[in-house]
């Protein structure tokens, strides 16, 4: 008895899990991610204009996929052509599901995995404001918009849709800020983080919200390939530069923690 009581000076009992990083305060998110969200919406805004350059950019980004021998962002419209409820479901996945799935990712996270929270916020975050930037400096003309495509405009002719009839009536939203797609990039992110915050043996199927996404993106004529591609990249850098949960120098992180053996000698 003695040693099992001395075994257990000096040693913290193990934390709660995945809540042992404290949640931080709630207005305080709420004010950080609706910032977020709203420099995403109007930031862009800022872009707007520069048509010659986004239609000249435009012509580059075909070429250069067709000189790579992309698949045409045709073939994928033309799956979505064969019935009017698809291309309509299509179009309401393109204006409805990207910020709901968004905040919905992220509250799930603040309530039940703090430090998973965290780390995706930070992600998010500097993957939008990379993105913003990249706005400014290649403005882009989408594939609906560029005749050499034969691309259909989904939203416009089958409805519903987020933009203006014309980019230059549209006060809501830069039409030319194609790339990258943050439609994609965020959808990547979201799958990742639950992820890598979930155990359960189904959890890689949250893959297929980001191939949903890319088909519909692409499909509806908002996005070329490329889009996608930078925006993975970007996703990328990010996830390089934010240290995820669990890692770096100061040793295992809480969910390892949690997980940790007892000593041999300690009381239970």
């Amino acid at each position: 008895m003695a040693a099992g009581i001395r075994g257990t000076r000096g040693t913290r009992p193990a934390g709660p899990g995945p809540t042992a990083t404290p949640r931080p305060p709630l207005l305080r998110e709420l004010l950080l991610v609706t910032a977020l969200f709203l420099v995403y919406k109007f930031g862009r805004l800022f872009a707007n204009g520069h048509e010659l350059r986004a239609f000249h950019n435009a012509d580059r980004i075909w070429s250069a996929e067709r000189a790579v021998h992309l698949p045409g962002e045709g073939s994928v419209q033309a799956l979505l052509l064969h019935g009017e409820p698809l291309v309509r479901a299509a179009n309401t996945y393109y204006a409805a599901v990207h910020f709901p799935a968004t905040i919905a990712f992220l509250a799930w996270l603040y309530r039940r995995r703090p430090d998973h929270y965290l780390w995706s916020r930070r992600v998010l975050a500097l993957l939008t404001a990379a993105a913003l930037a990249l706005h400014l400096l290649m403005p882009l003309a989408p594939p609906r918009m560029l005749a050499a495509t034969g691309l259909v405009d989904t939203a416009q002719v089958y409805g519903p849709s987020v933009y203006g009839a014309s980019p230059e009536t549209d006060s809501m939203a830069n039409q030319f800020a194609a790339m990258p797609s943050l439609h994609f990039g965020w959808a990547v992110m979201v799958a990742i983080g639950l992820i890598v915050a979930t155990r359960g043996r189904w959890r890689w199927l949250w893959l297929l919200h980001p191939l949903l996404t890319l088909l519909v993106i692409v499909g509806t004529a908002n996005h070329y390939w490329f889009d996608a591609l930078a925006a993975g990249a970007l996703l990328a850098l990010a996830l390089a530069a934010v240290r995820a949960p669990g890692t770096g120098p100061a040793g295992p992180g809480p969910l390892r923690r949690a997980a940790a053996p007892r000593p041999a000698g300690a009381l239970r």
